[in-house]
């Protein structure tokens, strides 16, 4: 007998459920951090921000894992504590220094009037679920 998966679980674990909700989460963050400027540069923050979010969203989790994997490959042959705490830490500061430099980018050749606001959730978001993802990631390789 086989087992079915809830409509719930089975939204959980689509894709393109995940990547439209961070569009549509993070654009209208962005709009709402620009509403007190025009409605098309706000419109526009917004878009950008979604894009940049749904991406992020599809390319994050796999970014971290390939990473992880390549240090626990090069810990298997070299057991010494600097790797393993290597792999503890340096992909996610990676991720968060790249997801940083991106979002600045982006927003500033759109014109996003307010880019510090825009880009606080989205990257606070980000960084946080790189932290913790990576530590599940770590604890699961070393057997805690």
């Amino acid at each position: 007998m086989s087992e079915t998966k809830s409509f719930r679980e089975t939204l959980a674990q689509n894709t393109f459920v995940h990547v439209a909700f961070g569009f549509l989460a993070m654009g209208a963050w962005a709009v709402f951090a620009n509403r007190d400027h025009p409605l098309p540069q706000a419109l526009l923050s917004g878009f950008v921000q979604g894009l940049i979010s749904g991406t992020l969203t599809l390319f994050l989790k796999k970014g971290l894992e390939r990473m992880s994997a390549m240090f626990f490959r090069a810990r298997q042959s070299d057991e010494g504590m600097g790797r393993n705490m290597a792999a503890l830490f340096v992909p996610p500061i990676v991720t968060a220094t790249a997801i940083l430099i991106i979002l600045t980018t982006a927003h500033t050749l759109a014109g996003t009037p307010e880019i510090l606001a825009t880009i606080a959730v989205p990257f606070t978001v980000s960084t946080t679920y790189a932290i913790l993802y990576n530590l599940r990631l770590w604890r699961a390789a070393h057997g805690r």
